[in-house]
């Protein structure tokens, strides 16, 4: 069976700093101090931001107070983003909306449980898709890739690599299931400050343990294929050779 790949959005301008490239038979990772400079504030702005910001008001005013604070941080970065012309991540898009969403049923519903409980859906939800798109052959994890780090589109279109990135989607559907059930159990049993900071800590061990099996995943999927690995832009590593010979 055939497998299409899905066209990942537009790269912003120096992208290619933090693109994954395949020269003849190796491929180059950037740099992973560069590659966490450009991934750090994406991340920042769409998850860390918003959930630090609500715990602060939750803390020194109310909890609507905390909805309005959350929801602000998420259209001014959004808007800043636009303003000068970069490119709005995935992750903050879809954070946006759904907090968008939480917050409009938090308030007419004034419960914290139901605001609490709404991501929950939405994770569930969102590992249907990832599982739909795998079954379509059409991969969703590719387009959250391009924020962080870009493909070459060459690689991209290999159907060894788009095996991967279906695989790969399968994990996460996962991953976000278990961190669903984890976090239903934790706000069905703890304090409303206890548990903001606890989902925070259980939400970020899956994650880092699934962005770990995505990125070794993917060099295993390349040294399969009979190709090496080097960390590094190509210019950099050629460069480096120069000065060796």
């Amino acid at each position: 069976m055939t497998i299409t790949a899905a066209p990942p959005p537009p790269a912003p301008v120096g992208a290619r700093a933090f693109e994954i490239r395949c020269e003849g038979k190796t491929v180059h990772f950037p740099q992973p101090r560069a590659a966490i400079r450009h991934a750090v504030p994406i991340v920042f702005e769409g998850m860390i931001a918003p959930m630090g910001i609500f715990y602060l008001v939750v803390s020194l005013a109310d909890f609507r107070a905390a909805l309005i604070a959350a929801l602000a941080w998420s259209y001014l970065a959004a808007a800043r983003r636009v303003a000068r012309g970069d490119l709005v991540s995935t992750l903050l898009i879809l954070g946006s909306v759904l907090i968008t969403l939480r917050t409009a049923v938090a308030f007419i519903t004034g419960s914290s449980f139901i605001y609490f409980a709404q991501p929950m859906v939405g994770t569930v939800v969102i590992s249907l898709l990832l599982l739909a798109s795998a079954i379509a052959r059409r991969p969703f994890t590719q387009r959250f890739a391009h924020d962080f780090c870009p493909l070459d589109a060459t690689l991209l279109a290999e159907a060894r690599v788009q095996q991967f990135f279906v695989r790969i989607s399968l994990v996460w559907a996962a991953v976000l299931l278990i961190n669903t059930g984890v976090v239903l159990w934790l706000l069905l049993t703890a304090s409303l400050r206890t548990f903001v900071l606890e989902r925070m800590a259980v939400t970020w061990s899956l994650t880092a343990f699934a962005v770990f099996c995505s990125i070794y995943g993917f060099i295993l999927t390349m040294r399969r294929d009979g190709r090496s690995v080097q960390w590094g832009n190509a210019s950099t590593a050629c460069a480096a050779l120069s000065a060796r010979s």
